[in-house]
Formats: structure tokens, sequence, C-alpha cells
């Protein structure tokens, strides 16, 4: 027998050997368990995570995943990712064997996720969580199958609701506030570039390039756990070098001016995304203009350039997607059909 009655602490605890990752035998001690069968349960599930055994709970698999993931993830998606799954799946899945979910549970949970009135771009956040789990559990740890992909997934992207400003939008809501602030600045830097916010508030001055007309993005920031946190962008390809009008830059010089001596190195807006997002519905409560996120700027910012004929590929560039499919993915239903144009071309020169 491995769980003990601890008779001092009137607990009880476990004391087991296992074998590690290395192939090495370890023992392992672990105190502070009310009952017998809360330590017994403790050993079984922790040599199961050991050894990625399928019949260990969800929850413990939860730890394996982030555990696996926490080299390639950045800390906030790790925080995002986590507090979707504690939220939404550990409560329904949690105590379940991995290997003993079935569709039909996976129907059943999305029933009860449907009810509390969710939007569906959410729904399908929290269905990507989930189908993440049982994806990684099936390619690394031979799950069997993923019961996701038997059932029908949840939700929708927002691919095909896309909130933006037109530029007439966009004039009036910028007109609202006071050319040179910080605010004027924020705002016409994210909707002429279309860079992400996290971008935006890594900003420094020595990120522009005032002779070449130029905006370096080769980081984010985040504010995590009370902490300012700048990291590497969201993918590879977000580290890109961006062509800015050259108002944009004298707005950009202009501002510096006013705060001389400040350091090249340092954040040029220090706040934080909460900040922006107030600042975001205070003008638009004073000017009148659709509400609409601090991201769908950047949609505003492809909305423009599709409308002044920009190819698809310069768009790409332009936001540091990974591949072209991507912005043809989330854009493509905004440009206009061709096919009359094809017609017209083929006329021509018959």
């Amino acid at each position: 027998m491995s769980a003990y009655k601890d008779k001092t602490q009137g607990t009880w605890y476990v004391s087991f050997r296992y074998v590690d990752w290395t192939g090495k035998k370890t023992q392992k001690l672990k105190r502070g368990f009310k009952t017998k069968k809360e330590a017994l349960n403790y050993e079984k599930e922790f040599i199961r995570k050991t050894a990625a055994d399928m019949k260990m709970e969800m929850n413990s698999f939860i730890q394996v995943y982030f555990e696996d993931k926490k080299n390639e993830l950045k800390e906030n998606s790790i925080r995002n990712k986590q507090h979707m799954m504690n939220k939404h799946i550990v409560p329904y899945f949690g105590t379940r064997k991995m290997n003993e979910i079935t569709p039909a549970e996976i129907i059943q949970w999305q029933n009860t996720i449907q009810e509390k009135g969710y939007s569906k771009t959410y729904e399908r956040m929290i269905q990507n969580q989930l189908n993440a789990l049982f994806n990684h559990a099936q390619k690394i740890y031979n799950l069997k199958e993923n019961p996701c992909k038997k059932v029908k997934k949840m939700g929708k992207s927002d691919a095909n609701k896309l909130e933006f400003w037109t530029k007439a939008e966009y004039d009036r809501f910028i007109a609202g506030i006071e050319p040179g602030s910080e605010d004027y600045l924020i705002f016409e830097i994210l909707f002429w570039t279309g860079i992400r916010e996290g971008e935006l508030l890594a900003l420094s001055l020595s990120d522009f390039d005032m002779s070449g007309n130029l905006l370096h993005i080769n980081k984010t920031y985040n504010r995590i756990r009370k902490r300012d946190v700048i990291d590497t962008p969201k993918t590879e390809n977000s580290v890109r070098t961006i062509d800015i009008p050259n108002f944009l830059k004298e707005e950009v010089q202009e501002y510096a001016k006013k705060h001389y001596g400040f350091p090249e190195d340092q954040r040029l807006f220090p706040i934080v995304a909460r900040t922006l997002q107030k600042r975001l519905k205070k003008y638009e409560t004073l000017t009148g203009v659709k509400p609409i996120r601090v991201h769908d700027i950047r949609h505003s910012h492809v909305a423009y350039l599709i409308y002044q004929g920009v190819e698809p590929l310069i768009i790409k560039e332009r936001l540091g997607h990974k591949d072209i499919q991507m912005t043809l993915n989330t854009y493509g239903h905004l440009y206009p059909s061709q096919q009359k144009k094809v017609a017209e071309m083929l006329d021509n020169k018959r």
C-alpha cells in the first residue's frame, strides 16, 4: 500500500516510485490529503499523467497540454486558454477520462454552452479549445480518436461578419479628437497602418525610420498579472516593416517635438489595452459614429485598402499574415467580383 496515515497531522499521504520521462525511477511523496481515497487517487492520476495514459482525467491532461505547449505559446495566450478551459470545459469534463468522452457527450456540452447566450464567435472560440486538447491527445499521445470530429462545430468564425468603419466614418471619429494629442496619434497610427493593438502599445520612437517613412514592427505589449510584458509578436510573420504615408510620419515627428527628450527606447504610449478601449468608446460616443472594437480599426484599414484597389498580397505583407490564404479567408468577401471584368476582357481579346 502506498497511502499512509500521518498520525501527527491526522491526514493521509502517499509515497511511491514511478518512472519519469527519462526512464529513471523516482520517489514521490505528497502529503495533506483528507482521506485515503484522495491520496490514492492523486497517485493514480500522477502516474497516468507521467505516462500520458489516456485513461487520465481531463483535468490532468490539461496540465500535460500546457506543459507541452509552454515554449510554443505566448504567456498571454496560455493565460487566455487556461481561463476559457477552466470556465467552460473543466466543469463538464474535468473528472472524465480522456478516452471515455463520447461524441454524444460533446453534443450535450455544446447544448449547455449555447443556452448561456454567448455570441456565435465566442462559442466557436470555446469549441476550438476543446478541439485543441483532443487533437493534441490524438497526435502526441495516441488517443484513438477525437470525439469532436464526429460533431458539427458550434458557433461560427467571424470571417464573414467584419465590423469596420468607412473612411467617412473614421474622418468623423478623428475630427472629435484634438489634433496632435496622444489619442489623436494613437488612432491615426491604428487606422493608417493596420497594426494590432499590442503592437501599437509596444511602439517606441526607435521603431520609426523617419528618413525612409518606415515603421518596424518587432514586438508586442501585454499587461499580465499587473506586469508590463514586452514580447515578440504573435507569429514570425508578424515581424515586418510597414511603409507609412508622409503625413503620418510628420504627425509622429510633431508629437515627438512636443515631448522633447522622450527616450527613444521607451513605450511611446504607456497605457494598457483597457485604457485604449475606454478612450475609443469615449470618442465614439462623442462623435456618434458606429461603435466598433479597437481590433476592428485594423479591419477598417484593410477595407479602405481594398476599396482603393490594393492587391491581397500587399495587404497580407502589411498585416503580417502567415500566408495569403489567411488574408483571403478573412477579407476575400470584401473584394468585388471580377467576373464581369474577365468577360469584358475576353470580349475585347476576341
